[in-house]
């Protein structure tokens, strides 16, 4: 096991430097802060010509914690949708487009040996649409690949949000989707490619997907090209100043182009109700219905959770939301003699923004589909990532990725399958000029299988695979276009 040698050797240098930069992180803490402004609870105004966008032309004055800068995050604690720091305070509609270039390099140990050059070519847009009573928003990137075995492509992202406000009600609508040339997981290297949008504090700020249990990858690189998805509809309604309840509905699909893997679709629904214990914490109880179904294979689940659920947000410093609670899957063809389960859900994920960097944590164990190398799974994901302003205008990160998956129940047919997978990695960006930033990273990862009937060299049973990548990028972005 060189390889894990390697990477952990990897790991404990990044633990390093992160504890590093906590230290001095923790010593800029103890230095006196002047009071920021309370933000601002007013609505977005409508779009006009005069006014410029101090907040959103030069992104090198953006900070996290200058709370008159940021609207408060008012995401549902029991929906589908993680809580923000929060959201620019932008006086006007806009939209900014932009160009962009990256080359990577990547040794594959999927099968393949020696190192391999891709490079992207691709187009941004972000669009930010504000009323009084509602917002849209869109973040799309879109282009082309080139490798240097004439394996040519293309790969599109993007993400879509219609929120509305009305008195009590809060509807919240949004769509994920991608086309990669390899898993999600991990792509783009630890760079801004896999991200779309023009980024910075132009591209609007959009809620992650609180259930991680919806359709994902979590096998970094390998498995050729596939298509992913996420939608979600969700309604929020006040009951009093303290109390709300929120319906929401979610459907995702995970479908590889290559022969032999598994495609997964999945349908949520769930209903949950929420109190503040103060205008930072919340507390509230969630159950879901969820139903995983896999084309071409007769198997299919049906899965039950009751989670409870703890929320706390503090705007421009931190966003935490934590669920836990049993979990019951029946299937629609008994497993051997088994033909349900009971087990325990949980997920966790936090956003602390520092004087000078910004960590991101998120936890989550449940069933899931099987990341198309099994038909569902019982899996455990760990992310991480932590951002640091090096200097005026360097930028550092590192990030760090787990995942395990195992089949649902084992059996003297399905055996105890399993695979794991995960990735430590870091790199630098910088600005040049208002419209240009450069970024360069190199990640690391391990993955180990213990599959029966997984295709070709990708997966076999009992094999593990060592996979880098070496990536830069540069992005060109226009100013940004006042809507009328």
């Amino acid at each position: 096991m060189n390889h894990a040698k390697e990477i952990l050797r990897l790991c404990a240098l990044a633990l390093l430097v992160l504890g590093a930069a906590d230290r001095v992180l923790a010593q800029d803490e103890q230095q006196p802060q002047h009071p920021s402004p309370q933000p601002s609870d007013s609505e977005p105004k409508p779009a006009a010509r005069s006014t410029p966008l101090p907040a959103i032309e030069d992104q090198s004055d953006y900070n996290p914690n200058q709370g008159n800068q940021m609207q408060p995050d008012d995401t549902p604690l029991t929906g589908m949708l993680s809580p923000t720091l929060g959201t620019l305070q932008v006086t006007h509609s806009y939209w900014a487009a932009g160009l962009q270039y990256a080359a990577s390099v990547q040794a594959n140990g999927y099968g393949n040996s020696g190192w391999f050059a891709y490079n992207y070519v691709a187009g941004n847009l972000s669009l930010l649409q504000a009323w009084s009573h509602a917002q849209f928003a869109v973040n799309y990137s879109g282009g082309a690949y080139f490798e240097t075995n004439a394996s040519n492509g293309s790969y599109q992202g993007v993400s879509l949000s219609q929120n509305f406000d009305y008195n009590r009600w809060k509807i919240q609508i949004q769509d994920s989707f991608s086309y990669t040339p390899q898993s999600g997981f991990g792509f783009g290297g630890g760079t801004n490619l896999g991200t779309p949008g023009v980024g910075g504090s132009i591209g609007p700020t959009l809620p992650g997907v609180n259930n991680g249990s919806l359709a994902n990858q979590s096998v970094y690189g390998g498995l050729g090209p596939q298509y992913f998805n996420v939608g979600i509809l969700q309604a929020s309604y006040s009951i009093s100043r303290r109390s709300s309840i929120t319906v929401s509905g979610a459907y995702g699909l995970l479908h590889f182009i290559d022969p032999g893997y598994i495609d997964s679709n999945s349908l949520y629904a769930g209903l949950g109700y929420s109190y503040k214990l103060s205008p930072k914490d919340s507390i509230g109880v969630v159950y879901q219905f969820g139903n995983y179904q896999f084309p071409g294979d007769p198997q299919a689940y049906a899965n039950h959770i009751a989670s409870l659920a703890y929320g706390r947000k503090v705007t421009g410093r931190l966003a935490l939301s934590l669920y836990g609670g049993p979990q019951y899957t029946s299937f629609r063809i008994p497993v051997g003699t088994t033909s349900d389960k009971l087990g325990g859900y949980a997920s966790a994920s936090l956003s602390y923004a520092l004087e000078r960097g910004m960590l991101s944590v998120s936890y989550l164990h449940g069933l899931t589909g099987g990341g198309g190398l099994l038909t569902g799974s019982i899996s455990d994901q760990v992310y991480f990532s932590a951002d640091r302003r090096l200097t005026r205008v360097w930028d550092g990160h590192v990030n760090f990725g787990y995942s395990h998956n195992a089949t649902v129940v084992s059996s003297s047919t399905t055996g105890n399958s399993n695979y794991s997978s995960w990735f430590v990695g870091g790199g630098v960006s910088r600005p040049f000029g208002r419209y240009v930033t450069f970024g360069a990273a190199y990640t690391a990862s391990i993955s180990t299988f213990n599959l029966s009937g997984c295709p070709g060299t990708t997966c076999g049973p009992s094999s593990d695979s060592l996979y880098q990548t070496i990536t830069a990028s540069f992005q060109w972005h226009t100013r940004p276009f006042i809507l009328p």
